[in-house]
């Protein structure tokens, strides 16, 4: 199969983009995704500081293989497969902690925070062919970090992780340098699964089309909670390729945010605080730049399966393939170290993040009876079989066209075709118009 002649059509000259709704529904894809994509491209584990002192530890499914990420004795940070290498059980089997030694309940093998086997009940047993240093754990072929967030990559040969975010770097630094000492995960994990394919969740992440149908009731809230709504905002901005699959949506906010742009949403008593973080982005930053931090939102993905959404609040989001019908999806709330446990400016921010991007909160629920509707309407194939993803494609593109997402469907379709990542579109999509490569390597994939 060609991915990108057979499943998805991508005319330029009539403006036409369209992808098959196989590619939502057939357990074969999802093999060829888990051999191509997933097994080839960088992947995300957790932030550092989720794992701050030596020896503790978060257990993590990472596109449905186990493992351990933690800051070993020395301090190093690590990733360890999560099976004993004698019988293959789960060796850690509490979600987080801290420990100096992981022992296998099955046998009682046990191995330090490095990977190193140390113990082996009844080693006397073992003849001289046993060679316990090499059963150590095992790790990913690969395992780098920027700004403390922590990839791991299957494939030896890959790009380094720097080469391969390439121009999401710009919009990862106007995330973590909204931080004086440093931003952190919140402790706590959002879970949930939806019955929807991956792709799916990944396209309603960066799609801008469906916020004022799907998520009225939340900009009724705003509105009727005192916030009332950046006019000005709206239409504002543009989805952006970024090169190697990597796509971002950048508008200015059409509301309040906890850094650094007040709305009575907040209350006044919060104005001094809120006003003061604004002059101090602006002092570090100058005036361009702090106004961006402080008044534009953001939904980033970096391919294939990594958002972040610096709205409301930051959301730090993961979608995991389970079945060609099902996601699991994993969140977590990002905040400045300044920001303390109990202080009311880190309430403002869980707030914000709970009331929109929280699996009860007013949008997450919203997107998933989406999204399991237009999987139960897949079952029309082969009748009605495409999908269209075609709004602004002759145009410069707006916050509610679909550009972000044909980037995504564009690599998609070339790294299972083993083409590497396709060039960066810039501007309107038509013949005509200037196109430029992306970054040097980014988002390379080296067979």
């Amino acid at each position: 199969m060609t991915y990108r002649n057979e499943l998805v059509v991508d005319d330029r000259e009539s403006g036409v983009f369209r992808v098959h709704r196989s590619a939502m529904t057939s357990p074969q894809v999802l093999a060829d995704e888990r051999a191509q994509i997933f097994d080839r491209c960088w992947l995300y584990v957790g932030h550092d500081s989720e794992i701050p002192k030596p020896g503790d530890y978060v257990r993590r499914t990472v596109c449905g293989r186990p493992v351990i990420f933690l800051r070993d004795s020395a301090g190093t940070v690590r990733v360890h497969f999560n099976t004993c290498t004698h019988r293959g059980a789960t060796l850690c089997r509490e979600e987080s902690g801290n420990t100096r030694v992981f022992q296998c309940f099955y046998h009682a093998w046990s191995f330090d925070t490095t990977g190193r086997l140390i113990v082996t009940p009844g080693a006397d047993a073992y003849a001289a062919g046993f060679d316990r240093s090499a059963l150590g754990l095992r790790a990913p072929a690969r395992v780098e970090s920027y700004r403390g967030m922590f990839f791991l990559n299957h494939d030896e040969h890959a790009v380094s992780l720097l080469d391969y975010l390439g121009g999401t770097v710009e919009y990862l630094d106007l995330v973590f340098d909204q931080a004086e000492e440093g931003m952190r995960v919140v402790g706590g994990t959002h879970r949930y699964s939806v019955g929807a394919n991956w792709k799916l969740m990944v396209e309603n992440s960066i799609d801008g089309y469906h916020a004022p149908t799907v998520h009225a009731t939340y900009i009724d809230f705003v509105k009727n909670s005192g916030g009332g709504q950046n006019k000005a905002a709206l239409g504002t901005g543009a989805g952006v390729d970024l090169g190697g699959g990597h796509t971002v949506i950048e508008s200015t906010a059409a509301w309040a945010r906890p850094i650094a742009y007040w709305e009575p949403f907040f209350g006044e008593e919060a104005r001094p605080e809120i006003e003061a973080k604004r002059a101090a982005l602006t002092d570090r930053y100058g005036v361009e730049r702090g106004t961006r931090m402080a008044e534009t939102f953001r939904n980033l993905l970096i391919f294939p399966n990594l958002v972040i959404n610096d709205v409301a609040a930051i959301t730090v989001r993961r979608i995991e393939p389970v079945a060609p019908d099902r996601v699991a999806l994993e969140a977590w709330a990002l905040a400045p170290h300044e920001e303390r446990e109990g202080s009311a400016a880190l309430q403002r921010r869980l707030d914000s993040f709970l009331t929109f991007l929280g699996p009860g909160g007013f949008a997450s629920p919203d997107d998933v009876e989406a999204l399991e509707s237009c999987q139960q309407g897949y079952a029309a194939q082969p009748d009605v079989a495409w999908s269209d993803i075609s709004r602004g494609m002759s145009r410069i593109p707006l916050p509610d066209d679909e550009l972000q997402i044909r980037t995504f469907w564009r690599a998609w379709a070339s790294v299972l075709d083993s083409a590497g990542f396709p060039d960066r579109v810039e501007g309107v999509e038509s013949p005509g118009t200037t196109r430029t490569s992306a970054p040097a390597a980014a988002g390379a994939v080296r067979s």
